[in-house]
Parts: structure tokens; sequence; C-alpha cells
């Protein structure tokens, strides 16, 4: 299981862990931190908010996607109320213990962000799926058309086609406008 928490009872950094489950329902053992902030990019979020921490660093959202032999993880880097929130990204191969933090390999760069020219900010929170006929796949997140606009409300779900780099890494190249129209996945009626 891998899911993003506190490393102990109060907020003020969200990191992402990992642990064996012996059922869907019973974690074998300990959990293992897997990652946290340690990129500029993964540490804005200032709150401005007296009742909370005045600045919370974040890593969270973290999802599986696996390529070949290769397993990525990725994941939302950032508060989700900063113009910065963006995706980053683990990379370990199939045939590697999971539960060691040092089998993963962290992204130094952000692999999806806001695209001002394209009126995207914050993207994050993703997912993925393959069109109807397996031939294509998707990447599903949300966004913001503008900045400043947090977490709320102005946030809508998003969807575009992403391809892969000869490595076998992903490529989500730069977040699509709303206003581009972008084909149905292959394969729907």
């Amino acid at each position: 299981m891998i899911w993003s928490g506190w490393d102990g009872d109060t907020n003020g950094e969200q990191d992402i862990f990992i642990a064996k489950l012996k059922n869907p329902w019973t974690m074998e053992g300990e959990r293992v931190k897997l990652s946290y902030p340690t990129f500029d990019w993964e540490k804005n979020g200032d709150l401005h908010d007296a009742s909370n921490p005045s600045h919370v660093n974040v890593n969270e959202g973290p999802e599986i996607l696996k390529h070949g032999n290769k397993i990525f993880l990725i994941y939302s880097a950032s508060g989700c109320w900063t113009d910065y929130y963006a995706l980053g990204m683990l990379s370990t191969n199939v045939d590697e213990y999971l539960l060691d933090p040092i089998s993963w390999i962290k992204s130094d760069q952000p692999v999806f962000k806001q695209s001002p020219a394209n009126g995207v900010y914050a993207p994050g929170h993703n997912s993925f799926f393959q069109s109807p006929d397996g031939k294509e796949d998707w990447i599903l997140y949300h966004a913001n058309s503008a900045p400043g606009q947090g977490c709320g409300k102005d946030r809508s779900p998003r969807a575009q086609k992403f391809s892969w780099n000869k490595d076998g890494s992903p490529n989500f190249s730069t977040p699509m406008n709303t206003n581009q129209q972008i084909p149905m996945p292959s394969g729907s009626k």
C-alpha cells in the first residue's frame, strides 16, 4: 500500500509512505517513507491562514504507473493552494525491492507543471487510464484556469493523451488549454 501522510501526529509536511499488506486491510510490518519534499519545486506551501501552520511542504496523491519492466510512482508536490502544484516522479525496476527507498530514483524536476501560456495552473492529483482499444495512454488530473484559485471550486478535471520516452519513462508533455479540442480516446464509440 502506498499513501501520503505525516511523519508524526502534526501537520507540517506530507510525505509518501509504503507498507506491505498481509491482506487488503492489514499492514504487515512498519511503514517506510519513500518520498518527502527535497527540491525547491516541491516546497511551495505558504498558507497565509492563522488557523493552520504557516507553511506546509507536500508530497501527496501517489499513483502507480507500470510500463514494461519499469514502475513509476507519480505524485503531487507543493501545496494545491499554490499555483506551483505539480507532478513529480519516482522510478524503479519491477525486480527491485519496493519497500527499500534506495530502490527508487526521484526525478529532480517536475514531470508535469503549470503552463501560464495555456492557462493551466496547479495541475496535479492524477490518475491514468488506457483508451478502450488499449492503444493509447491517458492522464487524468485537475487544474485551475487562472492563477490564485487554490484547491477549491475553481479546479476542473482534465484529460490528455501522453506518450513514452525512449528510456521507457512517461512523457506527459505540457498541460493543454481547455479550449483546445482533443480527439476521443481510440476505440471509443
